[in-house]
């Protein structure tokens, strides 16, 4: 249940362009507790590391990221720590995207689109179109 994020980044802060690359990890569905799976995937949220367990075993493997989201992550989270920023450089006239790659079922639909409602719950697309929009708005004289 991984879902890679990769993020290519203009950095408002120092005009760089850079790729980061983020994971957000989904819950296990409810056939996957049904059927007694192991959760094989921990979130390092401070260290940026997905530590995966080979299934059976206590042999691990570390996997270093730019941010990590574990199976708590709400939509808001992800957006105002990863999207945001992008949005702002993108606003600012650099170049920026936001990609979700990942297995079928990994939650990729659910972190970009999310669903209409409730609002709190609306993925990456919506949150930066609204985003967009309300620097348009409030662009004063701004040229985009």
């Amino acid at each position: 249940a991984l879902e890679t994020l990769p993020a290519t980044v203009a950095m408002a802060e120092d005009k760089r362009e850079c790729v980061k690359v983020v994971i957000r990890c989904r819950p296990m569905s409810r056939q996957e507790t049904i059927d007694n799976r192991e959760k094989i995937v921990d979130m390092d949220i401070q260290n940026g590391l997905a530590r995966v367990r080979r299934p059976g075993t206590n042999d691990y493997k570390d996997f270093t990221f730019d941010a990590v989201y574990d199976e708590t992550a709400v939509q808001t989270d992800f957006y105002e720590h990863t999207g945001y920023a992008i949005v702002e450089s993108v606003m600012d006239g650099y170049n920026g995207t936001i990609f979700a790659y990942g297995q079928t079922g990994t939650g990729k639909t659910h972190t970009m689109v999310g669903p209409a409602e409730p609002e709190e719950d609306r993925g990456v697309i919506p949150r930066a179109f609204g985003h967009v929009f309300r620097n348009v708005d409030v662009g004063g004289n701004r040229t985009f």
